[in-house]
Order: C-alpha cells, then sequence, then structure tokens
C-alpha cells in the first residue's frame, strides 16, 4: 500500500478540536438550562429533546471528517506482483563521505555536489539497476541493488560526512564492498562509479582495481573539487566554527587528487571524469553507458497500484448526508426501546415522593 499525500494527516487535529468545542457547548448549555428552570420544568416544556442525538450527530462528523481526510490521502494499493524483464547495467555509486568532502572549494561543498551528481545521474537512468555505498575509514553499504530509484534517491539524500566514525578515505574498502553488490547468477554488466576528493590514505588501490577488473566490473572515477583545495570547515548546527588544523596549528588544506582516481579508471579500462560541472558529468556518465552492453534481467515489483480515495469519499459523504437526517429530538421507535430507562427513572422519582 502506498499513502500518496501524507500531509492531509494533518487535518485529524480537527477533530479532538471539535470534540473539545462540543464538550465546552454542552457544558455552557447546561448552566443555561439551569439559570432558565429546573430540570422536570424542562422536560415538560421539550418533552421531545434528546439527550442521545447531539452525540450521534457529533459522532457522524467525526468519523466523516476522518474518512474524508483518508480520501485525501489517496491510499493506493498495489494489486499484483509482477516479474518484468529488463535490460540493463548493475551500477554501484560509491560515495566518499570523509571529512575532506566538507571543504567549500566547490559549491556548495563537495559531499553535497556529490550527492546532486549522483541524483541528476539517477534522474536520466532508465531500466538499470542501482546500488550506493557509503565509505571514508571503511566502506559500508547504503543501498542494495534496485531498480527502485525513488529508495536510492532517499538513501543518497541522508548521506553526510558524520554517518562514520572512522575517518580516513579508504577507496580501496569500497571497491572490496561493491563485489559483493553484484548478483553471480544473472551476469549483469557491471559498472562502479567512484565519487570522491581522490584523496586516500589506505593505498593499494591499484591492486584492488585489477581484481575488480577480473570480476568484470568496470570503474569510473568522478573527481570533486579542485587542485587549488580549500580548508576543512568544522561545523555546529550548520555553522562554521573553525577550520581543521595540523598538528603544527596550521590550517589543513584538502586538495582534489585526480592522479589516484586516473589510475583507478585505467585499471579497469574505466574513466576519469571531472566532476565541477553536473551537466557535463551526467552527459559523460551516459555516453559511458551507452557504450557498455545491456544485459536482461528479471525484476519483481508491485504493478497496476491503484487509488482507493473513492471508497473513503463516499463513506465521508454518506455520514455528512446521514448527519443532515439525524433530527436532535427523539423519536417515538427510540422512545419505545427505551435505551436510557427513562421510565424507571421516572417510576423511582415517584415512589421516592
Amino acid at each position: 500500500m502506498i499513502l500518496e499525500e501524507k500531509i492531509w494527516f494533518w487535518l485529524l487535529l480537527v477533530i479532538p478540536l471539535l470534540i473539545v468545542l462540543y464538550l465546552l457547548l454542552v457544558f455552557w448549555q447546561r448552566r443555561t438550562r439551569r439559570k432558565f428552570a429546573d430540570s422536570h420544568l424542562l422536560k415538560s416544556l421539550v418533552p421531545d429533546r434528546s439527550r442521545s442525538k447531539p452525540f450521534l450527530k457529533l459522532l457522524l462528523i467525526l468519523l466523516g471528517i476522518a474518512a474524508l481526510v483518508v480520501a485525501l490521502v489517496n491510499p493506493k494499493i498495489g494489486s499484483k506482483m509482477e516479474t518484468v524483464k529488463r535490460e540493463g547495467v548493475d551500477i554501484v555509486f560509491a560515495i566518499d563521505v570523509s571529512k575532506s568532502m566538507e571543504a567549500e572549494d566547490i559549491a556548495p561543498s563537495r559531499i553535497e555536489k556529490s550527492k546532486q551528481l549522483v541524483s541528476q545521474i539517477l534522474n536520466n537512468l532508465g531500466s538499470d539497476r542501482v546500488g550506493i555505498i557509503a565509505y571514508a575509514g571503511g566502506a559500508f553499504p547504503q543501498l542494495p541493488i534496485t531498480t527502485d530509484y525513488s529508495s536510492a534517491k532517499m538513501f543518497l539524500q541522508a548521506l553526510n560526512t558524520d554517518m562514520i566514525s572512522s575517518q580516513g578515505t579508504a577507496i580501496s574498502d569500497a571497491i572490496e564492498l561493491a563485489t559483493t553488490y553484484y548478483d553471480d547468477d544473472q551476469q549483469t554488466n557491471r559498472v562502479l562509479f567512484i565519487i570522491s576528493d581522490g584523496e586516500d590514505h589506505e593505498g593499494n588501490v591499484e591492486d584492488i582495481a585489477e581484481q575488480a577488473a577480473e570480476d568484470g566490473i568496470r570503474i569510473f572515477t568522478i573527481g570533486v573539487g579542485t587542485e587549488k583545495g580549500g580548508p576543512i570547515p568544522i561545523k555546529r548546527n550548520g555553522v562554521i566554527q573553525n577550520y581543521k588544523k595540523d598538528n603544527q596549528n596550521e590550517t589543513v588544506i584538502t586538495r582534489l587528487n585526480p592522479q589516484t582516481l586516473q589510475e583507478i579508471a585505467d585499471a579497469t579500462e574505466g574513466a576519469y571524469i571531472e566532476g565541477n560541472v553536473t551537466g557535463d558529468v551526467v552527459d559523460e556518465v551516459l555516453s559511458q553507458l551507452q557504450n557498455i552492453e545491456k544485459t536482461e534481467f528479471e525484476a519483481k515489483q508491485f504493478a497496476d497500484y491503484e487509488s482507493q480515495f473513492q471508497w473513503f469519499l463516499g463513506i465521508a459523504l454518506a455520514l455528512f448526508f446521514l448527519d443532515i437526517f439525524v433530527l436532535e429530538k427523539s423519536t417515538a421507535w427510540l422512545r419505545k426501546l427505551n435505551l436510557f430507562d427513562e421510565g424507571g427513572r421516572k417510576k423511582q422519582k415517584n415512589d421516592a415522593a
């Protein structure tokens, strides 16, 4: 089930507000009646007044509002699970989330630029499957291979430089983890995009890249940042407090290292892409992917999502319509049912008298 417009759930706050207003109204009415006449006289003046009908009318209105809110939310139900045939490439994005990616030598920052690049690439993909890895001092899976681009964007936006406590830039760990993402049974063509400033503190990257090439993985690297570089800001609540310093209390300048990224790409017959201009990056990525043979694979997904709002809208209209015809005076058949034992209480009062 999918809830299409969840924001309408805020309208449910009207329900407790109406309940409070109703209770205040009942309290005011009782005080006013007591000032006007005693209870016995009021019953004589308005013998057909029902004590339960106002509550019933309120209940109908509240249920109608609840049903109307659900209709506005528009729940959708997937009527069946389909296995569809698709042709594409298995793509894994390994995104550097080390502290050096906070540098603002490329606007708005290296990490935000990386997320923008991947998001725009996703917008231009067709039937390819995608996965996401985050890495710094170590590599961690974020999203397994999937055709759900909406989920990919959600996980992408959650990436930040505080999510991995071990700092550093272990590109080799990211490549190793990526090799576990692909399905050996389906033998799809495999692509790994590494988005990074190229700083690597682990070494041994070329050997890992060559091993990935033997596993049929082509690595494309996207360099984010400038060779001139910039300081690494230390932020609190999004505000820069200071800049990272070294042991000599000098401000650390982090620079783009395209050489490392170029070597990784060359080891797998991939390519290095400069990541400063989003449009150019997307065009180059799509051009490279077009040159890779697509492989057919199966993907299971819910199909034929159907809106269900009409049922709740019908219920809401029926309840509002019924409320119009429910009068606040008591009806003869309800008096015969004697739900509130009015006759018994009257008899008790007469006996007491």
